[in-house]
Formats: structure tokens, C-alpha cells, sequence
């Protein structure tokens, strides 16, 4: 039985994210040439590993169900955030996942993940999220916590482009 902690599962899918939450939308674009590498790194973890972030998971790919649990900090500093996938995507057009947040999450809410190619061949990756603090550190954090989400976001895009330059 799932232990998601908000109700509005799946809303990263189509960009269409709920009111009244945290909102990030950050939108990067790849080399063209990188598509396959890029959704990947991302469907396998290696993203998030590359990234510096611990990664426990149930499976070595993202698929629905899958239970993830990350680890943002060092030694009995890190924080860990168990999360669920709720959704992939995998084809010749777009790649990724959205996962959820569990209970013990120090927020609540969904962030997506995904790399898509455009009409014109354009290769994008993209982090969507809608979110609330949900542990007393996080409430505590008030607007440098939303900062770190977004500065998340885009270390995740420049790693994703390191790994793009090393295929």
C-alpha cells in the first residue's frame, strides 16, 4: 500500500501542477546529440549518483512503483527523503520520471525528471516539482529552502551536461 503524503499523484506528467504549492520549472537545453545519453543517466540514477547525491533504490531503473530514497549531506548530516515513482516515460521523444514523496520525506509533493527532443530536434531537460515543508527543519527554512530546491535543479542540469561531453 502506498504512503504518499499528497494527493495530487501524477501532476508533473503534464505540467499542469496543483495551486497552492511551492512551484519550479527550470527547463536546460542538451547538445542535440546527447538524447540517448541524457535519458539514460537520468532513468538509471546515474544523474542523481554523478551528481554527489546518495541513492538508495529497489531497482537498477526507474518504473513506476519503485521506491527511491535520497541522501542530500554528509555522514549523520544527510538527510534522507524516501519518495515513490509514480509515473515513467521512455521512448524516442521523451524519458523520465515523477516520484512522490513517502512518509519520513522532510517535504511533500512530486518532482519530475525528464529529457525530451523537440520538433526541431532539440534536446531539453527538464525539472518540474510542486512542493511543501513537511518537517520542522524544512518550515524552519522558510525561503532559503525553496533556494536549495531551485539550486538543485540546476546542478543537476550542469552535471547532465558534463555527462552529455564525456559520452
Amino acid at each position: 500500500m502506498s504512503e504518499l503524503t499528497y494527493q495530487e499523484v501524477g501532476a508533473t506528467r503534464h505540467g499542469r501542477l496543483p495551486a497552492g504549492w511551492n512551484h519550479v520549472r527550470h527547463r536546460y537545453r542538451l547538445p542535440e546529440e546527447c538524447y540517448a545519453v541524457a535519458a539514460e543517466a537520468v532513468l538509471t540514477w546515474r544523474l542523481h549518483r554523478t551528481a554527489g547525491f546518495r541513492m538508495r533504490t529497489d531497482a537498477p531503473r526507474a518504473t513506476p512503483g519503485v521506491r527511491v530514497t535520497t541522501g542530500l549531506g554528509v555522514g549523520p548530516l544527510r538527510v534522507w527523503g524516501p519518495c515513490e515513482v509514480v509515473w515513467v516515460c521512455d521512448d524516442e521523444r521523451s524519458a523520465g520520471f515523477g516520484y512522490g514523496t513517502l512518509s519520513g520525506h522532510p517535504a511533500r509533493g512530486e518532482e519530475a525528471f525528464l529529457v525530451t527532443r523537440d520538433d526541431a530536434g532539440a534536446v531539453w531537460f527538464e525539472v518540474t516539482a510542486f512542493s511543501r515543508p513537511d518537517r520542522w527543519f524544512m518550515r524552519a527554512a522558510g525561503p532559503a529552502g525553496r533556494v536549495v530546491q531551485h539550486g538543485y535543479a540546476h546542478w543537476l542540469a550542469r552535471t547532465l551536461r558534463r555527462l552529455c561531453a564525456r559520452r
